[in-house]
Formats: structure tokens, sequence, C-alpha cells
């Protein structure tokens, strides 16, 4: 197992190059690793990891658990809470929503959770969208009308959805609307086996969207990322590409799919 240089972007100083290679090498193995191992993998003289190896245990980002093996050190972490601590969803998505824009022409929303409803916190859009109703940034929509809102309806347990419909009344807006317990329980079935979720003109007539969710690190729901379109041009080929680039803003989020064995 050889890490490939040619896919890390240079430096001008060898020695930080030198220390990633390091790095990435420890990053590869769930236990402590040998010099030798870290030397074979990395490509680097053992000399030269060595002493490497050694000031990073001084500054702390590697620690030596016993003579001779390491294993990534404390400082990576905190500097990477101090990272997350820094990055907003809205950062983290702003460039993949206007590709995704650029691609389909048609409104992207960002949107968080709020309560009882959803909250539009950002949009990628322009004005030959066709859209009858655009919804500012700042406005809001209830969660069972909404294709961000099931999202996080779907995530809920049963109580917590049944709590929600006695709270809002499942009010409608239009003929639509799902304003039914049972039926609104079958849609979240539906999106938590295909892992995005639609709003069929069910907020306002002309107009469907879909959305895909956005995880953190810890694996929790944090977003919807959603395409709006009128209802007779949204086209079913963009879903993948929904899903993709929600994905990719999860990764930037630290989000990592678990893997099924």
């Amino acid at each position: 197992m050889k890490i490939d240089t040619l896919e890390t972007p240079k430096t001008s100083i060898q020695v930080i190059e030198r220390m990633v290679a390091l790095l990435d090498a420890l990053a590869t193995y769930p236990d402590p690793v040998s010099l030798k191992e870290l030397s074979k993998v990395s490509g680097l003289h053992p000399s030269t990891a060595h002493r490497i190896l050694n000031d990073m245990v001084v500054t702390r980002f590697v620690d030596r658990v016993e003579p001779g093996t390491y294993r990534l050190g404390m400082r990576l972490l905190e500097l990477g809470n101090v990272v997350k601590s820094r990055l907003s969803v809205r950062e983290a998505a702003l460039d993949y929503m206007r590709a995704l824009h650029k691609k389909t022409q048609q409104t992207v929303n960002l949107s968080v959770r709020q309560g009882d409803e959803i909250v539009y916190i950002d949009r990628a859009f322009s004005e030959r969208s066709g859209m009858q109703v655009v919804r500012a940034i700042g406005g809001r929509g209830p969660l069972h009308l909404t294709s961000t809102g099931k999202l996080f309806l779907s995530v809920d347990e049963a109580k917590a959805i049944r709590a929600y419909a006695t709270r809002t009344g499942l009010a409608g807006h239009n003929k639509n609307s799902i304003t039914d317990l049972s039926k609104l329980e079958r849609e979240l079935s539906l999106v938590r086996a295909r892992g995005y979720a639609r709003d069929n003109e069910e907020l306002e007539l002309g107009v469907r969207c879909m959305a895909a969710g956005i995880f953190d690190d810890s694996g929790k729901l944090v977003a919807g990322l959603s395409i709006s379109a009128p209802a007779d041009r949204l086209q079913e080929e963009w879903l993948d590409d929904l899903v993709q680039t929600a994905g990719q803003i999860s990764s930037t989020l630290g989000f990592r799919p678990v893997s099924v064995a």
C-alpha cells in the first residue's frame, strides 16, 4: 500500500509535502503504525520519516504510542473542531448550489428547520426561471407541505410526527396538500426508503420541488437542498444531480456515510 503522491498538490516547501504524506499515511490506519510501515507507505526514507515524526510529536500533531509506533495526535482534532465551528452550512453549500443552478437553470434552495417550519436561508436562481412564486430568503413553509420539510419529518419518531400533526392540524394550502396523518405517514415512509423527498404542488399550485438532505459530521440532518421549478418543467434527471450535490455539501461538513458490509 503506497500513497500516490501524484494526486497530492505540490507545495513550495518539501518538508511540508513530506509531513502531509506521513499524516495521510497515519490516517489510513485505525491502530498505531510502525516507523517501517509509515516509511514504506509514504515513500520516505526511514531516517527522514523518523525526523519529521519526532517534530510532529513535539507539536502534538502525532502521538508516539510506544517506541517506534505512531498515531494521529489530538492537536488535529482540536484544530478540526475550530474549523467545524467556523464553517456554516451556507458557506459550505454556496458554490455547489451555484453549480447545480447553472446545470438546471432552475431555482436551488437551501433550507433549515425551525420548529414546525422550514426557513429558506439561501437561494441560487435567475430571473428567467419562470417561477410564479419565488419564496424570499427568510421565508417559511410548513414541514408537511414542503420537500425539505418532509425530510426533517422523516427522521422524527412516530410519536413526534403525531404531535406535529396535532399542533398544526396539518393545514393545507390547496387541493394537493397532504392534510391526513395516515397519508403523511405513508409519504414519509417513501422518503425514508428513497432518500429524497418531493412536493408535488402541495404548497403552491404550479410549482413542484425535490429535496435531498445535508448531514453534518455526526450524521445529523442539518439542512435540505431542493430544486423548485414550474410543475411542467421539473425533470427527473435532475434528481441524481441533486442527491450528488447534497452529498458533496455533506462531505464538506465532515459527513461520512456508513458503509454496509
